[in-house]
């Protein structure tokens, strides 16, 4: 874990929020490419998860709702932690339930305080006054727009039951407690699907979501197998809205921990802004021309686990004539850079050929180019640290034969190409 936070500064992944200024716990900035990976983990999920189904639609709520719906949700009377405070020398606050029973202080040994109960909601005021009717939340979780909007999206789409909306967006936790680099932040990005089914047809469509979520993982993020398992949630902790849920866990360096949640939460939150809202919110199926409120099949992610995980599993090390190679062996759909297109030299009859050859790559694939100078070898080591499946390096015999050497990251081995063919030819290796 620390190889891999101590790469993710150097080489721009992500680095301490507001660092500066001494930083603030648990939230962090991407760095270029720690953007682009959130990003390729963004797009596949949005790839798979809506344009390649007929039965998935998008959508995107604000940050700010209403109050009332996070009082129909339960989240302002019911979304809360117990917190304890240490009664000596560090002042520190604890969940109490992540002290497994302790009653000393974590970091100092002193005495712990009674447990409260702390809401998690980041609260905010909408207006030029600040008081108590002006009080909003930022949102915790973006599915209550996708509920709040289940009517609106019936009514103006061709949509009909079975049927899912996805979000991609950030939520906001005040979380207690804080730690394992991104894993648990208080800004974070979430990517939510709400599959809305007719009641009793839920826990084929449950299995169904399961099945299909562990398979994006493997088969497109290329996460390997025997470090994801499924986890199902105990009577005693999962939620009291779900008929069952389950986690998809990665094998951390810190141990087994939930990466994604998939979860049958019944018609709870349907029924809840119903009776709240007073809108009928019900249903019309066209078919049986019977009226009902749909279960719901929830598989809920956050970005940052999955850019942790992606990270943390592609992560690897061999020896290199005699020196130790740091590699990240990421899937190409998923690596920062697809492509580098390195110079031997910053000879500007080098430079003249690997430029517009960088340029045209970029119309097909993520692109960079290095001529910052410093040995071959150096240059190659630091894509092979981002993950950059291949380099193309241009020589001087380029000059005269018009043809490259493409570098692959795995088994460093070259192979000669002609320019003519060099596109084709990555675009295949690519896939």
């Amino acid at each position: 874990m620390e190889k891999v936070v101590a790469l993710c500064k150097r080489r721009g992944f992500v680095y301490p929020s507001s660092e500066i200024y001494g930083g603030m716990q648990s939230l962090y900035d991407y760095g270029p490419y720690g953007v682009a990976l959130k990003r390729n983990i963004r797009e596949l999920w949005w790839r798979h998860t809506v344009e390649m189904r007929d039965d998935v639609v998008g959508i995107e709520t604000t940050i700010i709702m209403h109050p009332e719906v996070w009082v129909a949700s339960g989240h302002v009377a019911g979304f809360s932690d117990p917190l304890v405070e240490c009664q000596g020398r560090c002042k520190k606050r604890w969940r109490a339930d992540h002290l497994g029973g302790s009653g000393k202080c974590p970091e100092c040994g002193g005495s712990l305080s009674a447990p409260r109960q702390f809401n998690l909601m980041f609260k905010t005021h909408v207006g030029p006054v600040e008081d108590s009717a002006s009080v909003a939340y930022l949102r915790p979780e973006t599915a209550q727009g996708m509920f709040v909007n289940f009517k609106n999206v019936v009514n103006s789409v061709r949509v009909r039951v079975p049927f899912g909306m996805a979000q991609n967006g950030r939520s906001f936790r005040n979380e207690i407690t804080t730690g394992n680099f991104v894993f648990r932040l208080r800004e974070f990005e979430q990517m939510e699907m709400e599959f809305f089914v007719q009641p009793g047809q839920d826990e084929r469509w449950f299995e169904h979501w399961k099945s299909e979520r562990m398979r994006w993982y493997t088969e497109t993020l290329g996460v390997r197998a025997d470090r994801l398992r499924f986890r199902d949630h105990g009577p005693d902790e999962k939620a009291h809205y779900a008929k069952a849920s389950t986690d998809i866990e990665y094998d951390f360096p810190f141990g087994w921990a939930e990466v994604e949640g998939i979860a049958n939460r019944t018609d709870f939150d349907l029924r809840a802004h119903q009776e709240h809202s007073r809108e009928d919110l019900t249903y019309l199926d066209p078919e049986t021309n019977e009226r009902y409120l749909p279960w719901v099949i929830e598989p809920a992610v956050g970005v940052d686990r999955i850019f942790i995980t992606c990270l943390l599993d592609a992560y690897d090390e061999d020896e290199v004539n005699g020196e130790t190679r740091v590699v990240l062996r990421f899937r190409p759909a998923v690596a920062p850079i697809q492509v580098a297109v390195v110079p031997l030299s910053k000879k500007p009859e080098l430079v003249e050929v690997a430029n517009p050859l960088a340029a045209e790559l970029r119309g097909r694939f993520r692109v960079e180019y290095d001529q910052t100078g410093g040995h071959i070898g150096k240059r190659y080591r630091r894509q092979d640290e981002i993950g950059t499946p291949f380099c193309v390096t241009v020589d001087f015999d380029s000059l005269q034969d018009r043809a490259v050497t493409i570098r692959e990251r795995d088994s460093m081995e070259q192979e000669r190409v002609p320019i003519a063919d060099l596109a084709d030819r990555l675009a295949a290796r690519l896939q």
